[in-house]
C-alpha cells in the first residue's frame, strides 16, 4: 500500500497554496487537490486535532495511569489461570488493551461494568467485559429514568489484534443509554487464550493443546481450530458463542437482559431484542452471522458491511440480508492515501486518476441490503479511517470525531430496530449532540453538525420503511449523490 510522503505533501501544498477555493471543484481544478491536502490532514485529528490526544493535557497522564492498572489486572489474571495462556500483544504489552484513558471511572458513577471469562467451542477462555446501565440512573441525553430489563448487544473486534479494551468506548455509550453490552476478545486475541483445549470437561486445568497431525479415529482434536486468529471463521465462531454467553445464565447480567419475545420484530421470525456488531473482520462476521442465528435482531458493521457479492480479504461471498443493517464506513484504511488512489476499496487502494467513485462504499453492502428490501442505512464520515473505530493512544490515523458521529448513529439505529421509536427524523437529522470524556470524570456535550461532518467524496445513504409499509429511499446529507 502507498504512502503519500512529507516531501510529496509539501510539493503539492505549495503549487496549490495561491489557488482559489470553489464548492465542488474538479480533480483537475487545484482547489481539488487543497482540499484533499485538508481531508488528509483531518485523518490524524484525533491525535492533533483541537481537544485531541495531543491537545488534552489530562490525555497524558490519565493514559500512564490506565496503562499501568490494565497492565496488572491483565497480569493477575493470568497468573491465576496458568493453563489457559494468552499469547498476545493485547496481553503483555504494556497499554494495548487500555482503550481510552479520558473514560477511566465510568464504572460505578455512568454504569456499571464487569469482567467475564467463558469458553468456546474449541475449549479456549475467552476474556471480556459487559455492561449495564447504572440502578436509578437516567438517560444521560434525554432525562428519562432507564428501567429494565433491557435490549441486548454483543460486539465482536476486529482482526490485527484488535482488542476489546479499544471498543469499550461504545459499549459505555450504549449501556447508560438502556442496554447491557457484552465486549470480548475472540481467541488469540487481546487477553483470550491462544490455543484450543483437548475436550475434558471432568479437568478444568488441562493444558491447551491441538495436534496439525491427528487423524479423525485418533479421538483428538484435528487440527489447531482457531489458529491463527486472522481468519474470518475464527470471528464467526467467537460472534456465535458470545452469543450463546450473553444468553446464558452465566452472564452475570442476565436479569437486566430483556430477553422475552418481541411483539414487534423488524423481522418476521426474529423476536430476541439482540443487536450485533462488528468492525472490520468482526463486520465481516456479523454480516454473517445475521443471516443464520434467530437471536439476530439487527445488524451494525464499522468498516464494512458485507453483501452477497463481497470479495477480498473480508469475503462476504454467501451472507443474505435478513435484518436490518446500519453500515459506518471510512474513506481511508490503515494509512491516508490521496484522491488519486482512491479506487479499488479504503483497504485496497488502487489508482483512480479521474477522481473518487461517490457510489464506492455502497456497493460492499448497503446496495445489497436495499436490493432485498431489508432496511439498511450507509454513514461514511469524513477524513475517516479503519481506525476511527477503535480506542488506539497516539498512534495512527483516525479522524476527530467519526467514532462520535458513529456512536450518535449505533444508538439512533438501536433505538429504532430494539425499542422500536419511530425517530426517522432523529436519524436523518442535521445536528446531534454528543456526550465526549474529557477527564478527570468529566464528560463535555459536543455539538455535531453532520453536513460537516459527512464524506463529500463517498454517498451516505439510506432506505427505510416508515409507517404504512413506505420505503423512504434517498442520500442522507442531500448532496447529491446519484
Amino acid at each position: 500500500m502507498r504512502r503519500l510522503v512529507p516531501a510529496v505533501l509539501t510539493a503539492i501544498a505549495l503549487a496549490v497554496l495561491a489557488a482559489p477555493a470553489g464548492a465542488d471543484p474538479a480533480p483537475t481544478d487545484p482547489a481539488y487537490t487543497r482540499r484533499d491536502l485538508q481531508n488528509i490532514a483531518d485523518a490524524y485529528g484525533r491525535i492533533t486535532g483541537p481537544g485531541g490526544q495531543l491537545q488534552n493535557p489530562t490525555y497524558l497522564p490519565a493514559l500512564v495511569a490506565a496503562s499501568t492498572q490494565r497492565t496488572v489486572d491483565q497480569l493477575l489474571t493470568q497468573v491465576a489461570s496458568p493453563t489457559h495462556p494468552a499469547l498476545t500483544p493485547g496481553n503483555v504489552v504494556p497499554g494495548w488493551n487500555v482503550g481510552n484513558p479520558l473514560r477511566a471511572g465510568w464504572n460505578g458513577t455512568r454504569g456499571v461494568s464487569r469482567a467475564v471469562t467463558f469458553t468456546n467451542r474449541y475449549g479456549a477462555q475467552l476474556r471480556g467485559h459487559v455492561y449495564k446501565p447504572l440502578p436509578g440512573a437516567s438517560d444521560p441525553y434525554t432525562g428519562r429514568p432507564l428501567r429494565g430489563p433491557f435490549p441486548g448487544v454483543v460486539v465482536t473486534e476486529g482482526s490485527v489484534q484488535g482488542s476489546e479494551g479499544m471498543y469499550e468506548w461504545l459499549a459505555q455509550d450504549l449501556a447508560e443509554r438502556g442496554y447491557v453490552v457484552l465486549t470480548y476478545d475472540v481467541q488469540g486475541q487481546g487477553a483470550s487464550e491462544t490455543l484450543p483445549h483437548q475436550p475434558s470437561p471432568a479437568d478444568e486445568n488441562t493444558l491447551p493443546f491441538c495436534n496439525p497431525f491427528a487423524a479423525p479415529e485418533d479421538g483428538e482434536m484435528l487440527g489447531c481450530p482457531g489458529v491463527p486468529s486472522q481468519q474470518l471463521s475464527n470471528f464467526v465462531v467467537g460472534t456465535e458463542d458470545a452469543l450463546d454467553f450473553f444468553t446464558s445464565t452465566a452472564n452475570p447480567f442476565r436479569r437486566s437482559l430483556d430477553l422475552s419475545p418481541d411483539p414487534h420484530p423488524a423481522t418476521p421470525g426474529r423476536t430476541t431484542r439482540i443487536a450485533i456488531i462488528g468492525h472490520s473482520m468482526g463486520a465481516a462476521a456479523v454480516s454473517k452471522v445475521q443471516g443464520t442465528d434467530r437471536r439476530v435482531a439487527t445488524v451494525v458493521a464499522l468498516d464494512k458491511l458485507a453483501g452477497p457479492s463481497s470479495s477480498g480479504p473480508l469475503d462476504g461471498t454467501g451472507n443474505r440480508p435478513v435484518v436490518p443493517a446500519l453500515a459506518v464506513q471510512s474513506e481511508y484504511g490503515f494509512t491516508v492515501s490521496p484522491w488519486f488512489l482512491s479506487g479499488g476499496s479504503s483497504l485496497n487502494p488502487s489508482p483512480s486518476p479521474d477522481g473518487p467513485d461517490p457510489m464506492r462504499e455502497r456497493a460492499s453492502g448497503y446496495d445489497a441490503w436495499r436490493a432485498a428490501g431489508v432496511d439498511a442505512m450507509l454513514v461514511v464520515p469524513r477524513a475517516s479511517t479503519h481506525l476511527d473505530y477503535t480506542d488506539i493512544p497516539l498512534v495512527l490515523p483516525a479522524s476527530r470525531y467519526g467514532q462520535d458521529l458513529t456512536s450518535v448513529y449505533v444508538q439512533r439505529w438501536l433505538d429504532r430496530y430494539l425499542k422500536h421509536r419511530r425517530n426517522t427524523g432523529a436519524l436523518l437529522g442535521d445536528s446531534f449532540r454528543y456526550l465526549e470524556p474529557a477527564g478527570d470524570g468529566a464528560w463535555a456535550p459536543v455539538r455535531l453538525h453532520r453536513d460537516d461532518l459527512l464524506s463529500f467524496y463517498y454517498c451516505s445513504a439510506y432506505a427505510l420503511h416508515i409507517p404504512d409499509g413506505v420505503v423512504s429511499d434517498g442520500d442522507v446529507s442531500g448532496v447529491g449523490c446519484p
